[in-house]
């Protein structure tokens, strides 16, 4: 019975896409060595834990998502990385989520950067979320906003964007992010935006 780290990560590059695994080193190195020249996009962890018996609860969460699971023998699925977290919560001893950026040079951050960009440019016509309504944030359901009109919501009285009030936010909590993609971190009727998004589009 091992302790060591379950990771959460989600990648700009692979939208929809959750990768769920584990490691007995650091969250930053095991990023660092998943970012090779196969990957477009450093990898971003949602979130990490430091758990008693590593082995057990990986293939518990596995076996949990299993009808989400992309490929056999291949750790990503197709689920929000916030729903892993919330069964990851039940074993974990420690957050160890990195409050710092995992990127090797600045251009890995300009690119990081840009894909977030392009991720945000989300309105919520495509979602079919009227204005009025009310968003809760993944990381801490007790935060929310309204929807103002079909861009812009409204956060502690001002009228912003989804990614700079998910970035106040995260901020607060301690990351030194520098930018967020903000429909991956509202959340409207048990679902992010982002998940919202691509099912819908799935449909049509």
């Amino acid at each position: 019975m091992a302790e060591g780290i379950i990771y959460i990560l989600i990648n700009e590059a692979m939208p929809g896409y959750t990768k769920v695994g584990k490691t007995t080193t650091t969250v930053e190195q095991r990023m660092r060595e998943l970012d090779s020249t196969g990957v477009p996009l450093p990898f971003e962890c949602f979130y990490a834990a430091r758990v008693e018996n590593m082995d057990f609860v990986e293939r518990r969460l596995h076996d949990a998502f299993g009808d989400h699971r992309v490929r056999l023998r291949r750790e990503f699925f197709n689920v929000a990385p916030e729903r892993v977290q919330s069964a990851l919560l039940l074993a974990a001893l420690e957050d160890v989520t990195p409050k710092e950026e995992v990127v090797e040079t600045a251009d890995d951050q300009a690119a990081l950067d840009r894909a977030r960009t392009m991720q945000s440019k989300f309105n919520f016509g495509m979602v079919q979320i009227a204005p009025g309504s009310t968003l809760t944030f993944t990381k801490d359901p007790s935060i929310t906003a309204t929807v103002v009109d079909n861009k812009k919501i409204e956060f502690e009285g001002e009228t912003t964007s989804l990614s700079t009030a998910a970035l106040t936010v995260v901020q607060r909590m301690g990351y030194e992010w520098k930018q967020v993609s903000g429909p991956q971190y509202w959340e409207f009727e048990g679902e992010t935006l982002s998940e919202r998004r691509n099912r819908m589009e799935a449909a049509d």
